[in-house]
């Protein structure tokens, strides 16, 4: 069947392409002399990416939400100064920034032939973040996952994109960094779906056989055909 829609993630797939916000802030700390292991890291992160779902900061763009989440890491592990606060954002924004830019040019070309959405688990503040990026401009449809109430790999998340843009899942393609929540979540409700990994931590999950596997995002041109 035709495909007519292609959905992204956001989180570690347009802002990174294939490495998650974690693996990406982890160096940064060390970089900017926060003397800490990855475990200690990691629990500090996850504790503010936990109060952040909670709060659903659906006003925060992507500068601010970065700022906030940094601040709230730093005070968790003891570290907290507002000039290491905007040492470690400003490296992780304009990193992001530029990346962004990059891809958006390229789902920009594949919206002459497709319709284009983003599927993430985030905070609640999607709409603002591409509203900043310039990611709105060449979307379809967004899809939050603190909206709608259902993360990845839930079927309803996917659903709930499908039928914004009323294709059926034979039609749509996933494109993402996470197998379990990206890959497998789609490939449940009968999606077709390509993994973006520059082969680091896959969580131990097996890549189903004909999911294809890319290293940049504009890969995915010789796999759905336009990119010009």
């Amino acid at each position: 069947m035709e495909i007519k829609a292609i959905f992204f993630d956001y989180g570690g797939t347009l802002d990174a392409e294939g490495v998650a916000w974690k693996e990406r802030f982890y160096p940064l700390y060390r970089k900017h002399g926060v003397d800490v292991n990855v475990d200690k890291f990691s629990r500090a992160f996850y504790a503010s990416d936990d109060s952040l779902l909670v709060e659903k900061p659906v006003d925060m763009n992507l500068t601010e939400i970065v700022h906030e989440q940094v601040e709230r890491v730093l005070k968790e592990l003891g570290y907290f100064t507002t000039g290491l606060q905007k040492a470690i954002a400003a490296d992780f924004i304009n990193d992001s920034f530029a990346t962004i830019h990059k891809n958006a040019a390229f789902l920009n070309r594949l919206k002459k032939h497709f319709a284009i959405g983003i599927v993430s688990n985030n905070y609640g503040n999607l709409e603002a973040i591409c509203r900043e990026t310039g990611l709105s401009e060449v979307t379809d449809v967004l899809v939050d996952s603190n909206i709608v109430g259902t993360e990845k790999p839930h079927a309803r998340i996917f659903w709930k994109a499908l039928n914004a843009l009323k294709v059926s899942p034979a039609q749509a393609i996933m494109v993402g960094d996470n197998v379990k929540r990206d890959i497998l979540g789609a490939l449940n409700v009968g999606m077709k779906a390509v993994l973006l990994s520059r082969g680091g931590l896959l969580e131990g999950i097996a890549i189903p056989p004909p999911v294809p596997v890319i290293g940049r995002l504009e890969e995915l041109a010789r796999i759905v055909g336009p990119g010009e």
